[in-house]
């Protein structure tokens, strides 16, 4: 970890620099996987789930029997946690639901909007280093409640050839039942296009590392929908002299285990408590079965000294942290000043693994920096608003002589006529 004591703004560009990889031969690695995939459909993704999953698999599709099994398997504490946390998800995705009000804005023209499910979507869940099954919760539960009719998950299988049975089970409460044994560029692929047993969808979600990001980023440029360009985890963490050390360590590591191009900010008020994370993060993790991999994540990461709390807002939203936890006592003025965050967790108890797995919110955030512009996956990302006007005569005669001017000064005569020869049947 880097240690760095009250910098100047000039510096704050430095510290918010989230790990870099050479992206010029992984855009090329990617681009001729989807391509392949493109043109060979199931036999493409089934040689690619060899070469990188180590799996020799016959058929893509998850069974009827397999989700069995899988249910079998999962032991009941498990089943009672899975369900508890999707009955949150979808308690506070319920609340988000649009309803549209029809809008007169002047007279004879009424216009409101309708939010319309997305048909068909696709949901990537990474199985990696660790099963998330949790993203299955967070992905499926609002596709549900906004009526997609089409729900299709991909997530790479195991060596011998069998999807996490937490995965099987999520998915199950859920509601999702099109499942395929399908990871990273293979599975963005095969959504994206469309293969032989994998259905073409229009929007794809879920995060992944860096080759999924731009195999998403990729086919969004002609093919599909996706929910934002998600990457490595980060977490950043507001600390002051009344904030728990063991509680902020546990936050950080938390994101630190996720993988090893993951990110974690600490900015602290107080030299220390500054300190004191330092050493319980080090007492901490020498415990932690994912080490390792916490370590080389904690060699990108900063623990930055901050004069006050000014400055250690706006450094948070000049981050923009895909998780910001504020563990101080005026965790509520603080909030106020957020700009810039993918999701916020306030006070010493709100950790950020609640928002992770149960508290409701979803998990599916901006990173690298893109909560600057985009938010994280709600109800709003499954549905598409229409909008519909309704004019009549009266309306015609109201707005038609603008639209005729306006359309003429635009040298668009075709569009003056479509209302000109309205306004000539009304007058």
């Amino acid at each position: 970890m880097n240690i760095i004591r009250f910098p100047n703004k000039e510096d704050y560009a430095k510290i918010c620099e989230r790990p870099h990889m050479d992206v010029s031969q992984l855009n090329s690695i990617v681009n001729g996987v989807l391509s392949d995939i493109r043109e060979n459909g199931d036999k493409a993704v089934i040689a690619y789930e060899e070469k990188f999953d180590k799996v020799k698999l016959s058929t893509l599709a998850v069974t009827d029997e397999e989700i069995v099994e899988a249910e079998n398997l999962v032991d009941e504490e498990l089943k009672k946690a899975l369900v508890l946390a999707h009955d949150n998800i979808a308690k506070f995705h319920e609340s988000q639901k649009f309803e549209g009000e029809k809008v007169e804005t002047a007279k004879g023209v009424t216009c409101w909007q309708k939010s319309v499910a997305i048909e068909k979507v696709g949901l990537y869940i990474p199985g990696g280093t660790a099963p998330l099954f949790s993203t299955v919760l967070m992905l499926a539960t609002p596709a549900k409640i906004a009526g997609c009719k089409e729900i299709v998950l991909c997530t790479p299988p195991n060596k011998e050839g069998k999807v996490h049975p937490a995965i099987l089970m999520a998915a199950k409460v859920a509601g999702v039942s099109k499942i395929f044994k399908a990871g990273g560029v293979q599975a963005i692929g095969a959504m994206a296009y469309g293969t032989e047993s994998v259905p073409k969808v229009y929007k794809i979600f879920g995060p992944g590392n860096q080759f999924v990001m731009a195999a998403k980023q990729q086919v969004s440029l002609h093919d599909v929908a996706i929910d934002m360009p998600a990457g490595p985890s980060e977490v950043c963490v507001i600390a002051d002299e009344t904030s728990s050390p063991e509680f902020v360590a546990a936050d950080l590591l938390s994101q630190a285990e996720h993988g090893i191009d993951s990110q974690v900010i600490l900015i602290s008020t107080s030299e220390d408590m500054l300190q004191q994370v330092v050493n319980e993060t080090e007492k901490q993790l020498a415990a932690l079965p994912r080490k390792e991999i916490a370590e080389k994540s904690l060699a990108n990461s900063q623990f930055v000294l901050v004069k006050d709390k000014e400055e250690a807002m706006a450094l948070s939203n000049t981050y923009a942290p895909e998780h910001l936890i504020i563990a101080t006592t005026d965790y509520e003025a603080l909030a106020e000043k957020v700009v810039n965050a993918g999701s916020v967790f306030l006070g010493n108890y709100a950790c950020e693994s609640a928002g992770d797995y149960a508290s409701g919110t979803n998990h599916t955030l901006p990173t690298h920096g893109y909560a600057l512009a985009y938010n994280g996956v709600n109800l709003d990302s499954y549905n598409r608003k229409v909008t519909f006007q309704h004019l009549t005569e009266e309306g015609i005669k109201t707005i038609g002589p603008a639209v005729v001017c306006m359309a003429e000064n635009e040298e668009l005569e075709a569009h003056a006529n479509a209302m000109r020869v309205r306004v000539k049947k009304v007058l």
